[in-house]
């Protein structure tokens, strides 16, 4: 059977590119290896660990309820029962998606897909026709040499089927993993320890955001070292041991119950035939032009096995859209790579979008920022969460919005303004002059915008 579109994967790009190709009138088929669609954003990533945050939000309030005026005896956290919502909230978006399948009238084919080159994927033995292929097989943890992830050392698969709250976290590696991870269970009862490599937590974020959120973990109980080098890691029989080197070149030995490595990811581009193909990779990554194209014509690569991009579910869905666009011959636009926001997901939360205050300067840009704390808004005080402030970094000649990053209450859902503003290219008096509701959370948002003049009001 030959198809119009073909794609390898489930996850958000690839069912979303299937779904795009169904749409625009095109025979599509979605190859998905696991027994369910969705892949690791829906099962073992975004949604179920989004959805274990929830819990630990709601439990903070419970922790001290005397705090909004209510007292509550006895509350107990159930770890079990916090596991089956978040089953239940992925089982049912997995659902969701079979349907979107058959309403879309794309024809999902269960097995491994196997590029065999001329427009053709092996199934399970199976030789599926494509015209256009796209492959969207996303990417899977990386491990340390010599470890194996089990019940003691854990990835973000592992982590989430735990069924008891460990009463110590030991977690290598300070991105959006490791640091969600560590704001999970330091609320749910455990000491975490997180150990990074780098300077500073969430390294791909601007400096003041590392700052601050290294100021709130601390002060939240966490234990956080940068520029922490983990050189010896054994098994033990109450958890795990590190010998580590702490940035002042100290020596010592941290024991937990549990570890978790979150150092990052690696693409599933192993044994998916790209050998069979012209197509070109650095480091295992795939190698795309603008259109998500790669150097063997009619097959394009989305997602986290894309050389370039960073690895988030969002990016995977906006270069499918791009790719069957450049498929069907309707309007589309590529990805623009400055514009692509970022979200995690702890407490507090950030969002960002754009260049940082360092990559602006040493781009040449004459910067201008505006900063605005949480302290002043009235929303974030009935909520109880003043830690953070929204950034500004604006061009000084002509108000050009570079970059934005926010640390605060929901500041992953805060940053969408700011990502609208940049794609409609507006300028800093644009967002100035909007109108912003009061008492609201985005208001802060407002007000950086203001400060970028020094004329916020309320700071």
């Amino acid at each position: 059977m030959a198809y119009d579109v073909v794609v390898i994967g489930s996850g958000p790009g690839g069912y979303s590119a299937a779904i795009r190709a169904g749409q625009y009138g095109l025979k599509a088929a979605l190859i998905e290896k696991d027994p369910k669609l969705g892949g690791t954003c829906l099962h073992v990533g975004c949604i179920p660990t989004k959805a274990m945050l929830q819990t630990a939000e709601v439990w903070e309030y419970f922790k001290k309820p005397q705090d909004q005026g209510i007292h509550c005896d006895n509350a107990r956290l159930d770890l079990p029962l916090a596991l089956d919502r978040k089953n239940k909230i992925v089982g049912k978006h997995a659902k969701g998606i079979e349907y979107l399948m058959k309403k879309h009238k794309v024809d999902v084919i269960p097995g491994f897909g196997v590029l065999k080159g001329g427009g053709r994927v092996d199934v399970n033995g199976r030789i599926i026709e494509a015209r256009n292929i796209i492959v969207a097989t996303g990417s899977e943890a990386r491990m340390l040499p010599g470890l194996q992830p089990g019940p003691v050392i854990l990835t973000n698969v592992e982590i989430l089927d735990m069924q008891q709250v460990p009463k110590t976290l030991a977690i290598i590696g300070a991105g959006a993993v490791g640091v969600e991870f560590a704001s999970i269970y330091q609320r749910f009862g455990s000491q975490c320890t997180i150990l990074e490599m780098l300077p500073r937590l969430v390294p791909v974020e601007d400096e003041e955001v590392s700052k601050e959120l290294e100021r709130c973990f601390k002060k939240q109980g966490i234990r956080c070292e940068t520029g922490a080098k983990a050189e010896k890691i054994e098994q033990t029989a109450g958890g795990v041991r590190l010998s580590v080197t702490l940035a002042n070149g100290k020596q010592e030995t941290i024991e937990a119950e549990k570890l978790l490595v979150a150092v990052g990811r690696k693409p599933n581009t192993d044994k998916i035939g790209l050998e069979n193909t012209r197509v070109e990779t650095d480091r295992g990554f795939i190698k795309v032009d603008a259109w998500q194209e790669t150097a063997e014509p009619g097959v394009y690569a989305i997602g986290d096995v894309v050389a370039g991009t960073p690895q988030l579910a969002h990016v995977a869905t906006m270069e499918g859209m791009a790719a069957v666009a450049h498929i069907a011959g309707k309007p589309g636009r590529p990805l623009h790579k400055n514009r692509i926001p970022g979200a995690t997901y702890t407490e507090p939360g950030i969002g960002s979008v754009g260049m940082t205050e360092a990559q602006a300067r040493a781009a040449g840009y004459k910067v201008k920022v505006g900063k605005f704390p949480f302290t002043g808004n009235s929303k974030a005080s009935i909520l109880g969460h003043h830690e953070g402030f929204v950034k500004i970094v604006c061009d000084e000649k002509y108000g050009e919005i570079l970059g934005a990053h926010i640390i605060g209450p929901h500041a992953y859902e805060l940053i969408a303004e700011c990502v609208a503003a940049m794609e409609a290219e507006a300028t800093v008096d644009t967002l100035i002059s909007t109108i912003h509701a009061h008492p609201t959370l985005y208001e802060a948002v407002g007000e950086a915008f203001n400060a970028v003049y020094g004329q916020a009001i309320n700071a």
